[in-house]
């Protein structure tokens, strides 16, 4: 089931070593996106909109942002199940709970949970909406237009390149983000975990498996003395 793309989206970012203050003019060997972007950036500064301490303040803090930060919130559902419904039923709320907020204007976040009968996979078919407030920047697969096409018309193909081989009586959701509406796949428990603490579950849930494309990492044996 593919969920239909609506309005805009994020577009593509600058290069890292790209100031903020730069104008597009100034780095011909950037791509056609982040010389839009800076171009646009440029103009916004120049009304008086915002300035460019602002532009690297909004960089900075979504440079600090990483995987990491949603593994906390997936740890989290994964050991208090009045979260996890909370997160499942709105998902805005819930990640603020643990300090986390999406990018002005705020978009909804909704989070699905991967089951054995449900997998979800994440795609942005238009550019690369994601949620960067919890899994930092996209990588570069996900804003390929291989990955944003035949992530729709093959998803089974999509998860077995990525090594994801899912039973074949496992319905494969595919989720279309969007500028208004951002995605969390919450994976599904590895077994043998229910002794480990939340910091430790949250070290086995990998990016790929918040966006769908792998499962959460299997604890490590342990090892007879």
């Amino acid at each position: 089931m593919t969920s239909h793309h609506v309005g805009q989206g994020d577009g593509h970012g600058r290069s890292p070593d790209h100031p903020a203050h730069s104008q597009a003019a100034n780095f011909p060997e950037l791509g056609h996106y982040a010389r839009r972007a800076s171009a646009i950036e440029a103009l916004l500064v120049e009304k008086g909109i915002c300035t460019p301490e602002e532009v690297q303040r909004t960089e900075d803090r979504i440079d600090a942002r990483s995987p990491a930060d949603g593994a906390r919130v997936v740890a989290r559902a994964w050991v208090d199940p009045e979260f996890k419904a909370r997160l499942l039923t709105d998902a805005t709320a819930a990640v603020a709970e643990l300090g986390y907020t999406l990018a002005e204007p705020t978009p909804r976040l909704v989070a699905v949970e991967n089951t054995s009968q449900v997998h979800h996979l994440v795609v942005c078919t238009l550019c690369s909406c994601y949620p960067r407030a919890l899994l930092g920047r996209p990588p570069d697969w996900y804003k390929s237009l291989a990955y944003r096409s035949r992530a729709v018309v093959d998803p089974r193909g999509v998860l077995r390149e990525f090594g994801l081989e899912l039973g074949a009586n496992a319905v494969v959701r595919v989720l279309d983000s969007t500028a208004d509406l951002r995605y969390l796949v919450v994976p599904r428990r590895p077994a043998g975990t229910e002794r480990l603490s939340e910091g430790e579950l949250a070290r086995l849930v990998t990016r790929d498996s918040m966006i769908g494309v792998g499962h959460a990492l299997s604890p490590e044996p342990a090892v007879s003395g």
